[in-house]
């Protein structure tokens, strides 16, 4: 799988595809300390299939994808580079949307904006974002966020904080790769996401309108960035039930390949 590029209006997105059905089914949006190679194995495991083709994007900022022009990007803003992108490629039918973490506020939100155009949407260890928080509360997240960056830049970041992405009895291969990847975010666009985040409300997002496709929400109960209680909190809000992936922590799109896949619905026909 080669990345690609798209041009469109001036922007730039870095994506990767995978699967050889005619339409696109399943388009794949990442959080916010990692990338498109997040989704690898999901990928892999479409790479012949006739019945499913995947898209799963470098957000703006990441990568070779252009940032946003606002400094404090709101959500609605990447749900609509969604839809540019998407658009650009010439995709008319419904698709199913995946979010993982910081990537569900972008999934929210392309939904909100574009509700007749998502088959099923699926939130995977969803942030919920501090829009709801007090101005106090957003300020420290964010600033303690950005601080981190800044004394440490995307290598020393992810050496310290690639394992807190998994269980406790992930194998060192597995946050080898999370670390890898964590290291190529560009400041950036991780500012540019970090500030999404301090400011966002996946809950809101998801309940203005609520979707009127199906939704499944879910993570591991041993994810301790997005726990089960925050997740919770999300289901509740759509009147769901949080779907256990397992014994896994945040970063389940690695840690758990099969089950998520299993979710996803990719495991069918590939």
């Amino acid at each position: 799988m080669n990345p690609r590029i798209i041009h469109s209006e001036g922007q730039s997105i870095q994506y990767l595809s995978s699967g050889k059905a005619p339409q696109i089914t399943h388009v794949l949006l990442h959080g916010i300390g990692s990338g498109m190679l997040s989704w690898s194995a999901q990928l892999e495991l479409v790479k012949h299939s006739k019945t499913h083709q995947v898209l799963a994007w470098n957000a703006p900022g990441y990568g070779s994808s252009t940032k946003l022009t606002s400094p404090e990007p709101k959500a609605e803003e990447y749900g609509q580079r969604v839809w540019q992108w998407l658009d650009f490629m010439g995709v008319k039918n419904p698709v199913t949307l995946v979010g993982h973490s910081l990537g569900c506020l972008m999934a929210a939100s392309a939904t909100r904006l574009n509700a007749s155009r998502v088959q099923r949407l699926i939130l995977l260890s969803p942030a919920r974002g501090y829009g709801s928080s007090s101005k106090e509360v957003r300020e420290k997240k964010l600033k303690d966020r950005l601080a981190n960056l800044i004394e440490h830049g995307p290598m020393g970041m992810a050496k310290l904080r690639a394992h807190a992405m998994l269980s406790p009895q992930a194998p060192e291969s597995m946050r080898l790769r999370v670390q890898e990847i964590m290291s190529q975010v560009d400041p950036k666009g991780y500012t540019q996401a970090a500030q999404m985040l301090a400011h966002a409300d996946l809950c809101w997002e998801l309940t203005h309108p609520k979707p009127t496709c199906p939704v499944q929400i879910a993570s591991g109960h041993l994810d301790s960035i997005t726990t089960p209680a925050d997740c919770q909190v999300v289901a509740d809000a759509l009147s769901q039930t949080l779907l256990d992936l397992g014994p896994v922590g945040h970063a389940c799109a690695i840690e758990s390949p099969e089950v998520v896949s299993e979710l996803l619905g990719l495991d069918e026909g590939s």
